[in-house]
């Protein structure tokens, strides 16, 4: 996986956007789905930084290139879709990975989000759509056993509505007040950033947990 292209295609989005646009029409709208559904989706591609997509969306919205409604329904769908088939998997095979280790799913991860769970209970289903990968492990570990679908499926409405709405009416709302519009790269990685944030803290804080515990 080469993660410079990666993050290259994020911090530009504006350009990788207007191509897809330009290239293949209204068929963009199934790319951003499918972006969005894998991001939720599958445990295996947590890298996909959902956060930025959506303000994109938001800001090409109100520049006329994409239907606020219908990409709006769309996305909002693609997230809630992404949990559920998420929660499934988990249910499926998730007893197994945390018994032996997967080459493609890591089990710090696994057990990173079983604590996420621990501290905050049934809300960590919305709290972790604002959470870079914490968004992806939630929903599997749910499926495991910590949640029953009935009240799995109201936090996975509930949250997916917030994020995609938060994300999606920001983009629309000021992606195209002038300074953001001429900084519009250093918007997307503003937003990156904050995203990335608590991932980043909870691993110094458990790095440096751990050594205090091993001294």
């Amino acid at each position: 996986m080469n993660v410079k292209l990666i993050f290259d295609f994020f911090i530009h989005l504006d350009k990788y956007l207007r191509y897809f646009i330009d290239s293949f029409g209204i068929f963009t709208y199934i790319i951003l789905f499918f972006v969005i559904f894998l991001e939720t989706g599958f445990v295996i591609t947590p890298f996909l930084p959902g956060d930025s997509i959506l303000f994109a969306v938001g800001t090409f919205s109100a520049m006329g290139l994409f239907k606020l409604f219908p990409v709006y329904i769309l996305l909002l769908s693609a997230a809630v879709l992404g949990d559920t088939v998420n929660y499934w998997i988990g249910h499926s095979i998730g007893p197994k990975i945390f018994v032996k280790e997967s080459r493609f799913i890591k089990k710090e991860y696994l057990e990173r989000t079983k604590s996420f769970y621990e501290k905050h209970g049934g809300k960590t289903i919305i709290l972790a759509r604002f959470i870079p990968i914490i968004r992806t492990f939630a929903p599997f570990i749910a499926g495991i056993g910590v949640m029953k679908y009935s009240k799995f499926l109201l936090y996975n409405v509930l949250g997916g509505f917030l994020w995609v709405s938060l994300f999606i009416f920001l983009g629309y709302f000021f992606g195209n007040i002038p300074i953001v519009k001429d900084n519009f790269e250093l918007t997307i990685f503003i937003i990156i950033l904050i995203s990335v944030a608590p991932v980043v803290l909870e691993f110094i804080k458990s790095k440096f947990g751990s050594k205090k515990i091993n001294s």
